[in-house]
């Protein structure tokens, strides 16, 4: 990848931005006090990424920036157009902490040829004391002629862990204005319109007797387990640090200081939510993840599904399913549904809260709970902005996992307060949409001799570059389906073969956005059920779908091949999800 050199830093205190000789430009905030972590990668680098492509950047200017002109919006779409639009680049970095000194900048744009590895980069060193560094832009359409789309931005730091407040904004060439932006004054958490605002949040506390039942068990000092399935807001994204400011992590805290007699008490917290998933791959991991193959019984469990279930084929069978799955354990945990929300204000509880009417399970939306106030000034009664709630478009700041936190939190001591139910779940009613994946079992490299005639062909590899999720507390990445197949250039067309006996089958496979990988051909009972397109999501990512789904357990032979022109391509097929 082409490298343009680093920019010399603007030494002054504070914002410098560029003056035209009447005028001030006012800048366009992209990043706007923004609590950003130096985390691992794949590469032993220590970054915070801030990722520009797709919608991504035109988001922000909306969202962060306050922007509603057309003609910006359009700009900012294409590499040649931002650098039309944007003079310099602003960036403040101020660390939490002394030993850190400075930070190096990158910004990214990707290639027209290979989208990750041509393109340009341009980066500048910038002191980690709050005074904002310059990066100059120019508009040469030569110079950067392969450059297709604004790709990310990258803050890299000395160590892992280092966290900072960072600022990054665009300031425009001369005939283009922008919305001043003014700062929001603090979240009030101890006033009581947040104290109403949470209250909202709580759709119905359901049957209690089984939220109760922990709830006494921790008032004992005796060990609980709450468990936490989702996404990548439940995973934590958009906190910082991600393990300990994530809402799993502060309402598991928060229910622990609550309601357990010492700081020592025996509490568990079992946190598996990975980022682009639905509760489709939720029903896969359930018994891996939560309650990590047998050895973990939670006293409660919340999913957390209702902005990523977009994507489920089966439009709620799989989450009926997951949450059937759970209530149905011996040892009888609470299950939670909990719906998030976008920038947007959507999500899913329309399609979802009706299972948890049909079960009278307690639920909580935090869609309920913000986004009326959302509309609202301060003075007609705004408690949080988007854009304190927001780290992106998709994910909360620390403040919005706060909000979440409490929102849990609001419902727990509801059901604290109220008396026990007499009556239970009981899993007598038909399914309201479908039960069909309730039992759904891994099987993958490490125990798939066990359950199938299994064939490696040109599948014998083991891929490790894998899509990571910070689990319980933990502050690292694990590796997601690392028991897997992958086919690599050398493999040759040789076709991975498995002869199964299942009534329903989920094929686990892995996104890229190399282009080493390509594409294979899923067969099954040798007719062509899919042709499976790593690049469609683009990103290092685990991609579930289903093979089959049918009303008795039947033997099949599924084949999976690298399509016409891929055989030296990689393919990594990560498990299976079977119903037997």
């Amino acid at each position: 990848m082409a490298d343009h050199g680093t920019t010399a830093a603007n030494e002054t205190e504070g914002p410098a931005a560029p003056q035209d000789p009447e005028v001030g430009r006012r800048g366009l905030y992209i990043l706007y006090e923004t609590m950003i972590e130096a985390t691992i990668r794949p590469d032993g680098k220590y970054t915070q990424e801030i990722y520009l492509d797709g919608s991504q950047l035109v988001d922000k200017a909306r969202f962060t920036g306050g922007v509603t002109d057309e003609t910006i919006l359009e700009l900012l779409k294409s590499s040649s157009g931002l650098r039309r639009l944007v003079d310099c680049i602003g960036i403040s970095v101020h660390a939490h902490e002394r030993d850190v000194s400075s930070a190096l900048f990158t910004f990214w744009n990707w290639g027209k040829a290979n989208p990750y590895e041509t393109g340009s980069r341009q980066t500048i060193t910038c002191p980690a004391n709050g005074t904002e560094t310059l990066l100059v832009l120019d508009d040469d359409e030569c110079r950067y002629s392969d450059d297709h789309v604004p790709g990310k931005f990258v803050l890299e730091f000395e160590r892992g862990g280092a966290l900072a407040t960072a600022s990054i904004v665009f300031y425009l060439r001369d005939g283009y204005q922008v919305p001043e932006v003014a700062a929001d004054p603090p979240v009030d958490v101890e006033s009581q319109a947040y104290q109403d605002m949470i209250k909202k949040s709580l759709i119905s506390p359901g049957h209690n007797k089984r939220l109760k039942a922990a709830i006494e068990k921790a008032k004992r000092g005796e060990p609980v387990t709450i468990a936490y399935i989702g996404g990548s807001i439940t995973q934590g994204a958009g906190a910082v640090p991600l393990h300990s400011q994530c809402y799993a992590y502060q309402s598991y805290e928060l229910f622990k200081r609550r309601f357990a007699p010492a700081a020592d008490s025996p509490m568990r917290l079992i946190k598996a939510g990975v980022g682009g998933t639905p509760s489709e791959l939720g029903i896969v991991r359930y018994d891996r993840d939560v309650l990590r193959e047998g050895e973990v019984q939670p006293d409660i469990v919340i999913v957390e599904f209702a902005v990523n279930d977009a994507g489920d084929e089966t439009k709620g069978n799989c989450y009926e399913s997951l949450v059937l799955k759970a209530l149905r354990a011996d040892h009888k945990p609470a299950v939670i549904l909990l719906f998030s929300v976008f920038v947007n204000d959507w999500n899913l509880q329309d399609r979802l809260a009706p299972v948890g009417w049909h079960y009278n399970l307690p639920m909580v939306s935090v869609k309920d709970a913000v986004t009326e106030q959302f509309r609202y000034s301060k003075e007609q009664g705004n408690v949080i902005t988007k854009r304190q709630f927001f780290y992106d478009i998709y994910h909360p700041t620390n403040a919005g996992h706060r909000v979440m936190a409490d929102c849990l939190g609001w419902l727990f001591e509801v059901t604290d307060r109220s008396p026990t139910d007499k009556e239970d779940f009981t899993d007598v009613q038909p399914p309201l949409i479908g039960n069909d994946f309730a039992l759904t079992k891994l099987l993958d490299r490490r125990n798939g001799d066990r359950f199938a005639r299994i064939d490696l062909g040109g599948f014998s590899d083991t891929d490790t570059d894998l899509q990571t999720a910070e689990m319980d507390d933990h502050a690292y990445g694990t590796p997601q389906f690392p028991h897997n197949w992958m086919h690599t250039a050398d493999s040759g067309k040789h076709s991975f073969k498995m002869t199964i006996r299942s009534k329903s089958l989920i094929l686990v496979y892995k996104d890229s956005g190399s282009r080493a990988f390509g594409t294979a051909n899923i067969w099954v009972d040798r007719k062509l059920k899919k042709t499976a397109d790593p690049h469609e999501v683009n990103w290092t990512h685990c991609s579930a779908v289903i093979l089959y789904n049918e009303s008795k357990s039947e033997e099949h032979v599924v084949e999976i091949q690298m399509a016409e022109g891929h055989e030296d391509k990689r393919f990594t097929i990560l498990g299976f999800g079977y119903v037997p």
